[in-house]
This record gives C-alpha cells, structure tokens and sequence, in this order.
C-alpha cells in the first residue's frame, strides 16, 4: 500500500521533513515514489509547503496519509 508520510532529512539537530509518497513497507528514510512538499519546524512559525494537487490525486488513487502529514495539510 502506498503512503503519504515524512521523511526525515538535514543534519544533527537541525532536522526537516519532506512530504513523500512512499511504499508503507519501507523504512522512514528509504526510497520514496515522490517528494510532494516539505516541512520545516525551526523556523519562527513552522514551514509546511506542499502540492495540494498531488497530494489529492494520490489520496484518490488509494494512498494513506499518516496521521502527522493529515495535521499538517488541514
């Protein structure tokens, strides 16, 4: 089953988080299918950019959105 969930990325301390549409059965940060935003929690507000256009096709072609991507794209 394919997912939509975040994948994490930077460095030590500073982390960020793309938003991809992977397969649920690999690990956070294996490959994914594809990158559709990303999110930034550092930043004075917190950074969430993302293709609201892909995001809708692939919830209508049957992908699962985790519960922290679901929060972050209302």
């Amino acid at each position: 089953m394919t997912v939509v969930r975040l994948t994490k990325m930077g460095r030590k301390k500073k982390p960020f988080y793309r938003i991809v549409v992977t397969d649920s059965r690999k690990k956070r940060d294996g490959g994914w299918i594809e990158a559709i935003g990303y999110y930034n929690p550092l930043t004075n507000p917190a950074i969430v950019q993302f293709n609201k256009e892909r995001l809708e096709y692939w919830k209508s072609v049957g992908a699962k959105m985790s519960d922290r991507v679901s929060k972050l794209t209302q």
